[in-house]
């Protein structure tokens, strides 16, 4: 049983607006490359390999990428924001004069892109006004040098260009 508190909507957008996340865009290929801007994105497992992220309910977007069984999350740099309000948007020509390349499951990587994680469908699960969505990662790559575009206190962010970009934590 769940009991809400004394809040509103609006103070839980606000609170957890203070969590810095990174943005995305979720990708797949149909007929037409098709893709999504989405900011809920975790790594969920090592073994398996999982990630999870979560489309709005209102998306027109994912119901389609659900069908095809696969798709590609692009981690999108910090000089990416105008693609990253491309794919917020339902409609076509999100990918009008965009470069990309067909990743494992032939889903589009992004050029330019931070990372992407090539994924199968593994299961999806109702979460209030969101889907809540596993992928089973199936292949994955990063570049090093670039900067990822964060998303904080409801405005685009960037790392401070003065820290080092460093390998993985030991």
């Amino acid at each position: 049983m769940h009991s809400q508190g004394s809040f509103a909507s609006r103070d839980m957008r606000t609170v957890l607006g203070s969590f810095a996340s990174g943005v995305t865009v979720v990708t797949a290929i149909d007929d037409e490359p098709l893709g999504f801007t989405c900011q809920s994105f975790a790594s969920l497992s090592l073994e398996p390999p999982l990630v999870a992220l979560c489309p709005a309910l209102t998306s027109v977007t994912w119901p389609r990428i659900r069908e095809i069984g696969r798709f590609c999350v692009n981690v999108l740099a910090e000089d990416q924001e105008t693609l990253s309000g491309r794919f917020a948007h339902s409609g076509n020509g999100k990918y009008d004069g965009l470069h990309w390349s067909p990743g494992p499951s032939g889903a589009p990587v992004l050029d330019g892109a931070v990372a992407w994680v090539d994924c199968a469908l593994w299961a999806e699960y109702g979460g209030g006004d969101h889907t809540v969505v596993i992928g089973e990662v199936r292949d994955l790559s990063t570049v090093p040098d670039r900067r990822p575009l964060l998303f904080y206190r409801g405005a685009y962010r960037h790392l401070r260009p003065e820290l080092p970009l460093a390998g993985p934590a030991r």
